[in-house]
């Protein structure tokens, strides 16, 4: 039985390079550090000088016909997401993307057929699902402690970025470079949430302010208004243009609420359910009896770790999946269906037709006419891959 995976990383920039530090500093059992690949020059030639003894590749093609690597980490940006991972299917690797799955709605299409066409473990870095507190959620959720479901409203805000961020590289705030602004870059991972622990919706109203506080093409203001099936309602709120900013997550149901913010989930439960009582009462003004119990933030390991750990164990062990790459689909659908919804001024059911979405988007790109400035350096840069509240 296998007890190793051989692991290669295509794109090796912020992302790329902190899984090659834990594969190659020995962080994750059953998983090595075989390769790397990236079309940059600059930074073939910092790894080849960082990662001593690890093959280095200017093309991922050149990578996957390595018999070398057994898994790959795809860490490009987004719009080459979807054609490396059909690749990567092609010559027999297992696929481990990162956040978004993909932009372009047909090419995540062909990636979908092309993973379940394969044999091959498909997973995506959703690490903030092992965040203690988002998984008590969906489990109260999903247990029906909370009852039938009623709304979420999610106010995500602390997203701030200066102009000088946006300055720092010609494809960032761009359709054509990022396929659009903080939806797109600061936001899948709490769109993505939103549907693990409430569930998928049927529609999306958004609306969309490009370039409210920076000087930009895509939007740095997002407001969004989902619907589901059994008639609850989601709202999504969220910036790169206030400070400071807010991140609290309120989920209410029949049976009471729950409030994350601070490091802390704090839950009423209700000792009757609210449906019940509410015809039932003669009384007009009824203060409904509840428990009230918080539950804090553990100190978990690094979320990135935890994903990749998980990709092994389930590859050598069959442990369950935390994020399987066919979820990212869900929260690119939210995305792109929001992004419909600014581009045709109405609401938008999550069924619409990828061709739609990807014309709509291709009439956008346009070529950027930035100056691009050096950003100073930030020590704290990983931070924002944490849960910030």
């Amino acid at each position: 039985m296998q007890n190793k995976l051989r692991f290669g990383i295509i794109g090796v920039g912020n992302m790329g390079t902190a899984h090659a530090n834990h594969l190659y500093e020995g962080k994750i059992e059953g998983g090595v550090l075989t390769g790397l690949c990236d079309t940059d020059v600059r930074v073939r030639e910092r790894l080849r000088a960082q990662f001593i003894g690890i093959k280095v590749y200017e093309n991922h093609l050149d990578l996957l016909k390595n018999s070398d690597v057994d898994c790959v980490i795809i860490a490009t940006p987004h719009y080459a997401h979807p054609q490396i991972a059909i690749d990567s299917f092609k010559f027999g690797k297992n696929v481990l993307t990162e956040k978004p799955i993909g932009v372009l709605q047909v090419e995540i299409e062909k990636m979908i057929l092309a993973a379940k066409s394969s044999d091959k473990v498909f997973g995506i870095m959703f690490n903030q699902r092992t965040n203690s507190l988002f998984k008590a959620a969906r489990e109260i959720v999903k247990s029906g402690q909370l009852g039938e479901k009623k709304r979420l409203v999610w106010q995500i805000t602390n997203w701030y970025r200066t102009q000088s961020y946006y300055n720092s590289s010609a494809w960032r705030a761009t359709y054509l470079g990022e396929g659009g602004g903080v939806l797109m870059n600061q936001a899948p991972h709490q769109l993505d949430l939103l549907q693990w622990i409430f569930g998928v919706p049927k529609s999306v109203f958004a609306k969309l302010t490009n370039a409210k506080y920076h000087d930009i093409e895509v939007e740095d203001d997002a407001e969004l208004l989902f619907d589901f099936d059994d008639g609850s309602s989601a709202v999504f709120i969220t910036s790169t243009g206030e400070s400071p900013g807010t991140n609290r997550l309120e989920i209410s149901g029949s049976k009471g609420k729950i409030v994350l913010e601070e490091g802390k989930l704090k839950f009423w439960q209700l000792t009757e359910d609210e449906r019940e009582f509410c015809f039932e009462k003669r009384e007009g003004f009824y203060d409904a009896p509840y428990n009230y119990t918080e539950i804090y933030e553990e100190n978990e390991p690094n979320g990135h770790i935890t994903i990749l750990q998980n990709f092994c164990n389930h590859i050598l062990k069959g442990e369950e999946l935390i994020a399987s790459g066919f979820d990212g689909v869900y929260q690119s659908k939210m995305t792109a269906a929001a992004y419909l919804s600014q581009f045709k001024g109405k609401k938008i059911n999550l069924d619409f037709k990828s061709a739609e979405f990807d014309k709509q988007l291709k009439k956008r790109y346009k070529k950027s006419n930035k100056t691009v400035v050096k950003l100073a350096k930030d020590e704290n840069h990983h931070i924002r891959w944490q849960v910030r509240w």
